[in-house]
């Protein structure tokens, strides 16, 4: 019976020194798979040992993948809890006591809303670049070379009025609404829309009798103004063989015309059958001439002189004559002319008295002819619907201003043709020659003579 009992308590002892060790090792084994599984809301009871526990090696942290422990059968039997935890996929066993921070959609992939700014901000940019570009070239374009500088400086220092490029003149007789001129001259000075008148030319002007018979319809009722769009013209469409010259050698301009323009003309003497027959008899005819101007090339600017019937010659080689018909009468409201706005004298010099519509460029900046003092004379356009009058100009018919001159841009004084009285040359600025054709003197009246003296 003893013998039995110490069998039996050696078996029982034998039983348990073999169950501690299976014991221990599930314990590592479970402590490690809890280990590397995300912690739960329950935790796995540990089983109760009178042995040290011996903590299983780990892995170190750079290895991914640590190595699972696989129980067996009879550890699976004997701790249960263990085998229930274990996951399929553990975790590396740096990660496992930190939970890895949610990953943001702009680090995985960029949204198109990010693209979108990427792009409009390039657009911008590139706007700004092609923007700055258009700027530099503008401004390397409109701005004044040294030479312009330089003329414009030399320019300043000029006398008299100078033209305004800036400003808006206006169209002022757009509607062709003129005043009319009749009897507007002084005999002792120079005014602004008067003709300055030398003494013995005024004196012809109160005893000739004018070209015209009677007044046309196209006269205001109270004959101060006439509406230059229906005033009648001479019929016909003659051409002529011009000859026309003009060099310049040292300080002299020459001009050598037959006066024969270079333009068609109406028929003269006016026919009977012609309906401006009715208002102006012109009973002469145009005739070769030959007519020679030794102008001064540079002029000096100076006071105003007095002036005769004639104030110059134009670049289509016809003859320039001042305002007035020969009774003192504005020629431009009186006279009938033809299309191009031009008529002969007595000895048959074709001449014009206004700006002629077959002059095509009229701009303030081209020179369409020269006056007796030897200062060109242009046309009264600045731009469109921007024209110059008789009240933008100065007391002689002129101001100072930029224009092509013998093929260059200088700035000079001229005398500018307008649409309303006086129409041209009104004084001259220098000393001015006599004209060519002395027979027009004999019927226009002497075209200079000595100013009067002033007070």
């Amino acid at each position: 019976m003893a013998k039995r009992k110490s069998a039996a308590k050696s078996t029982a002892l034998d039983a348990e020194s073999s169950v501690a060790p299976i014991d221990n090792e599930a314990r590592v084994a479970s402590e490690l798979d809890t280990e590397t599984t995300a912690p739960t809301s329950k935790p796995t009871e540990s089983i109760p040992t009178d042995e040290p526990i011996v903590a299983a090696e780990a892995e170190p942290a750079a290895i991914e993948e640590p190595a699972v422990v696989v129980p067996t059968a009879e550890d699976t039997q004997t701790v249960e809890p263990a085998a229930e935890t274990v996951d399929a996929d553990p975790l590396p066993l740096n990660e496992a006591t930190t939970p890895e921070p949610a990953v943001s959609a702009v680090a995985t992939a960029p949204p198109a809303r990010h693209r979108r700014h990427r792009l409009a901000l390039f657009l911008i940019c590139l706007l700004i670049i092609i923007g700055a570009a258009i700027w530099l070239l503008r401004s390397q374009a409109t701005a004044p070379s040294p030479q312009t500088v330089k003329q414009s400086a030399a320019a300043a220092q000029l006398p008299g009025l100078k033209l305004d490029t800036q400003k808006d003149y206006g169209n002022k007789y757009a509607d062709g609404m003129l005043p009319v001129g009749d009897g507007k001259y002084k005999t002792d000075a120079a005014a602004k829309g008067y003709i300055y008148a030398c003494s013995q030319y005024a004196q012809n002007l109160t005893t000739d009798q004018g070209g015209a018979g009677t007044r046309g319809p196209w006269f205001s009722g109270d004959n101060t103004h006439y509406d230059s769009t229906m005033k009648a013209h001479v019929q016909g469409t003659l051409i002529w063989q011009a000859s026309f010259t003009n060099t310049v050698s040292g300080s002299t301009r020459t001009i050598a015309t037959n006066d024969l323009p270079s333009h068609p003309t109406g028929v003269f003497p006016i026919m009977s059958s012609d309906p401006a027959y009715a208002y102006d008899r012109n009973p002469n005819k145009i005739t070769d001439q030959k007519l020679t101007y030794s102008l001064n090339s540079a002029p000096a600017y100076g006071q105003p002189n007095c002036m005769g019937g004639e104030a110059g010659i134009m670049l289509t080689g016809v003859a320039l004559f001042n305002a007035f018909d020969a009774g003192g009468r504005d020629a431009g409201t009186w006279e009938v002319q033809d299309s191009c706005n031009g008529h002969p004298q007595v000895d048959g010099e074709y001449h014009y008295h206004t700006l002629s519509s077959c002059i095509k460029d009229a701009s303030v900046s081209t020179v369409i002819g020269y006056a007796l003092d030897g200062f060109p004379i242009t046309g009264p356009k600045v731009g469109p619907n921007n024209i110059l009058t008789t009240s933008d100009l100065d007391e002689c018919h002129g101001l100072t201003s930029q224009i092509n001159r013998n093929g260059k841009l200088t700035y000079s004084y001229h005398y500018v043709m307008t649409q309303d009285f006086p129409y041209s040359v009104s004084c001259f600025r220098a000393t001015a020659i006599q004209p060519p054709h002395s027979a027009t003197a004999t019927a226009q009246g002497p075209t200079l003579s000595t100013p009067p003296a002033r007070p």
